[in-house]
């Protein structure tokens, strides 16, 4: 289903920034801002996703109903783009622009994609924690299928874009854009009637109920007791048994030392005893400890999710100035011409290569010169050398543009192929984007599933998505900021339509020295991390899970 859905989904985005400028007439920066605006409403759409699931909906149904708008909008897309868009016919490709469109047109255009927006990014975050459901983390071998469920998940994620990036690119550079985007429609198509046909096979668990009123009693009940003076011994402090009806078959969260004023939520006053005896106490004046831990959960969360936004700036780059910069570069070899955008297989291959390496031979390396014998590296030290990485992947690209700037004719008028530099200058950049990607992205749903509460596994998924949003509106930002500040004193500025008089090689860099800094205050929240702790897990599996430290 994965594998499909997201054939589907690059089918429309690998390309997009190709569509907007060769079809709807947008110049590089306009395009470029487009799309990442569009890729980080994807991810925001995830939030809305993670909510209805978490709170109402359940995992099963909110995947379905998502996948089904999915649907509606490629076929919206396809439709729009063969009626109204690509005229005259033949249109879109290297050598003949389309031409001008009604502003209703233009609209039913962003309507279409936006509706794929909201049904692939409502459907994300619940289809990889609804796999994560089928397996049951107490028993020994369904624990270990999980970890390694999520790795499989991305290498078919990285599989089902495989096709998107190399045929389906293939097809949409030559203008065949209907055609592409008819392939994407019928493959959300049979992804979702697979997904339906193993309906009676699945395991389902039943939403925990609005979060945000959960956090918000806690914050009230702590904010109303903020005078009392608290006992020494959490033992003191209110709680429930852990097969109590409320807990909705959630494990039970132990309590923690960390932000201590919200332990006031769980105080037991006078008053709370009085109306325990009448059974009238309200959870907006007295929470349980596995409530106030919940909150803790999400706030030591907060920090690690914020130091991956900088790897999704840098990870953005790859559908938008990655192409731009590949589309300058020499693309024929003989006669055969290699669209810029299939150049992100070879991202796809390196993912596919990494997940075999770090599963294979890293991971068990690691974990015998650890000497515990069950974990190699945890997810919080995969997600530091995933930064590395990138740091690696922006330095590569750099490099590569200074040399295709030395080979390129800055006169020329359509700059597509104006550089004698050969495109598979590109291959080591999106190879370390690949290698990053499974330390990063697959760390991240790992750490993000293992680390967030029972009624709360959709939301962790949905940070994952959320820091690519962010990412996205970040890179958006700042190329927005580097051209208004490059362009003054009328000059063409770092990323102009014109490549050739531009540096891009210069925002490479500054991308690198941003992760750089983003990767010294990773280390330190990294190192501040305490790990949930639920009832039944020791603290030294909880320590080797998801400890920084080697």
């Amino acid at each position: 289903n994965q594998g499909l859905a997201t054939l589907a989904f690059f089918g429309v985005g690998v390309n997009l920034v190709l569509f907007l400028t060769r079809v709807l007439g947008q110049n590089n920066a306009e395009a470029a801002n487009n799309v990442s605006k569009w890729t980080g409403t994807v991810y925001i759409f995830s939030l809305v996703g993670a909510f209805l699931s978490d709170s109402y909906w359940g995992r099963y149904k909110t995947c379905a109903i998502f996948q089904v708008i999915f649907v509606i909008g490629l076929v919206s897309l396809s439709l729009s783009s063969y009626l109204f868009l690509i005229r005259p016919r033949g249109c879109g490709n290297q050598e003949m622009p389309c031409g001008s469109h009604s502003g209703l047109e233009i609209t039913l255009f962003y309507l279409s994609i936006y509706l794929v927006a909201l049904g692939n990014g409502g459907y994300q975050p619940n289809i990889a924690t609804f796999g994560a459901d089928q397996f049951d983390e107490d028993d020994p071998k369904e624990g270990h299928s999980k970890v390694a469920f999520f790795s499989y998940f991305y290498l078919a994620l990285n599989l089902g874009s495989l096709f998107s990036n190399t045929i389906l690119g293939y097809f949409e550079d030559e203008g065949m854009w209907a055609l592409g985007f008819w392939v994407s429609a019928g493959s959300a198509l049979a992804a979702l009637v697979l997904f339906l046909a193993g309906t009676t096979r699945y395991r389902h668990f039943k939403p925990s109920g609005n979060p945000l009123s959960r956090f918000s009693q806690v914050l009230v009940a702590a904010i109303r007791k903020c005078s009392v003076d608290m006992p020494p011994d959490a033992d003191d402090l209110y709680d429930i048994d852990g097969n109590d009806s409320s807990m909705n078959g959630n494990r039970k969260i132990l309590h923690t030392d960390e932000f201590k004023f919200l332990d006031r939520a769980a105080y037991i006053s006078t008053r709370d005893v009085e109306e325990q005896k009448k059974r009238t106490h309200s959870m907006w004046r007295l929470c349980p400890v596995t409530q106030v831990e919940e909150v803790k959960c999400v706030l030591r969360l907060l920090p690690i999710w914020l130091c991956t936004i900088i790897y999704s700036v840098v990870f953005t780059q790859m559908a938008s100035l990655f192409v731009e910069q590949g589309a300058a570069m020499k693309t024929t070899v003989s006669n055969f011409r290699i669209p810029p955008a299939s150049m992100s297989s070879f991202d796809i291959l390196s993912v596919a290569l990494f997940i075999f390496l770090y599963r294979r031979v890293l991971d068990p390396l690691v974990a015998r010169i650890k000497k515990k014998g069950s974990r190699g590296l945890t997810e919080l030290q995969r997600m530091g050398i995933g930064l590395v990485i990138a740091i690696m992947a922006m330095v590569s690209a750099g490099i590569v543009e200074c040399y295709r700037l030395k080979h390129a004719d800055k006169d020329c008028m359509h700059c597509e192929g104006s550089s004698s530099l050969s495109i598979f200058w590109q291959v080591p950049q999106y190879a370390f984007i690949g290698a990053s990607e499974v330390f990063m992205y697959v760390g991240q749903l790992e750490f993000f599933n293992t680390q967030t509460p029972d009624g709360l596994k959709s939301f962790g998924s949905a940070l994952c998505m959320t820091s690519i949003s962010l990412g996205n509106y970040v890179s958006s930002l700042l190329v927005t900021m580097v051209m208004k500040i490059s362009t003054e004193d009328h000059m063409p500025g770092w990323i102009p339509g014109n490549l050739n008089k531009g540096h891009l090689d210069w925002f490479y860099f500054l991308l690198a020295g941003l992760t750089t800094i983003d990767l010294i205050v990773y280390i330190a929240c990294a190192r501040w991390y305490k790990s949930i702790k639920l009832e039944g897990k020791t603290a030294e599996n909880i320590d080797d899970q998801v400890s920084f430290k080697l």
